[in-house]
């Protein structure tokens, strides 16, 4: 073969493995940055599953029996009809 030849297909040969090395590289940073896309879902899925069952909670904290039964622990207890004083707008009852 000529050396004119052989020099053309070593250089062609040489960018077909560049080529395809750099496609390689390509192709594994996009796994990876897939695997952190993943990651990064699955860490807000976490977060809001926490959400909602921090909504829950505080629904359950904030429910009429839960507060009754809280002041009575403390010792605060239902005003009668006689311990209750209306004020109207300027202060007087």
């Amino acid at each position: 073969m000529d050396a004119h030849v052989l020099g053309r297909a070593a250089l062609t040969f040489a960018f077909l493995l560049c080529s395809l090395g750099l496609v390689t590289w390509r192709q594994s940073r996009a796994f990876e940055a897939n695997q952190a896309l993943d990651e990064l879902r699955r860490q807000v899925s976490v977060v809001q599953a926490e959400q909602i069952e921090l909504e829950r909670d505080l629904q359950v904290r904030r429910s009429l029996g839960n507060i009754v039964e809280a002041a009575e622990a403390i010792g605060m207890v239902t005003p009668s009809a006689e311990q209750i004083v209306i004020l109207g707008k300027g202060g007087e009852s």
